[in-house]
């Protein structure tokens, strides 16, 4: 096993105050690509970038549009949970993991047996109406067709963060509050560009950061560890 890898499994297993930071690298692994990648057929079928096509204005007046992007490229069926999302099941299960803290939206932690996972971006597995709150099965959002509409007329969205909208307050303060108490912190699978998410591991005040990305970081220069490695082959030997 890589000295390194060996170094963040003692880390773990002399811990029971470990959290968990991911992104979307974690989910790639289960076969969900990134959203933000735009290949060569994407300008052929799609005016605007995905960043403006997720973003609260956008779907407020083009809602048609953006369920068309919502169903061929957040939707993903069939996925199942990789190595990395079921070694954090585990590990919460053995008392050693506090918490996931997650910028995905696609409830993979969840299905993988994780009972605390803080969804900073929210998820494609919920919706509710725009207008009155009323909540709604995912199904009729991720597999009907046209826009979605409530009872009262409003437009069902998703419960997801679109870009311009802020992050849940209550979510934001608990991933604050676990992170800034975890003796050990993992982050796995992100660039951490992405902000405000990613502004919150500043709130790690212990000295066992270990970083899992397969590229390089703002952060790599602060962590304890870094390990460049695809996260399930990490996550495969703890």
């Amino acid at each position: 096993m890589d000295e390194k890898i060996l170094q963040l499994k003692k880390w773990i297993d002399d811990s029971d105050n470990v959290v968990f930071f991911g992104g979307a690298g974690v989910s790639t692994e289960s076969g969900i690509p990134d959203f933000r990648s735009v290949d060569g057929l994407y300008n052929q079928k799609w005016k605007y970038p995905p960043e403006t096509i997720l973003s609260h204005s956008f779907f407020v007046r083009y809602p048609e549009e953006y369920y068309r992007f919502h169903r061929e490229k957040l939707v993903i069926d069939g996925v199942k949970p990789n190595a990395a999302h079921l070694k954090l099941a585990e590990l919460e299960k053995i008392g050693k993991l506090r918490a996931v803290v997650t910028q995905n939206i696609d409830g993979l932690h969840q299905a993988a047996g994780s009972k605390n996972v803080l969804e900073l971006h929210g998820s494609i597995l919920r919706s509710y109406c725009s207008v009155c709150g009323k909540p709604y099965p995912a199904d009729k959002m991720n597999h009907g067709e046209g826009v979605p509409h409530c009872t009262c007329g409003g437009v069902i969205r998703p419960d997801i963060v679109l870009y311009e909208e802020p992050l849940d307050e209550k979510v934001v303060t608990e991933a604050v509050r676990v992170i800034s108490e975890a003796e050990v912190l993992i982050i796995g699978g992100t660039s951490l560009n992405v902000y405000p998410a990613a502004g919150l591991i500043n709130y790690y005040r212990g000295n066992k950061l270990a970083l899992v990305n397969l590229s390089r970081t703002p952060y790599d220069d602060e962590a304890d560890l870094v390990i460049n490695e695809k996260i399930g082959r990490v996550f495969s030997q703890l």
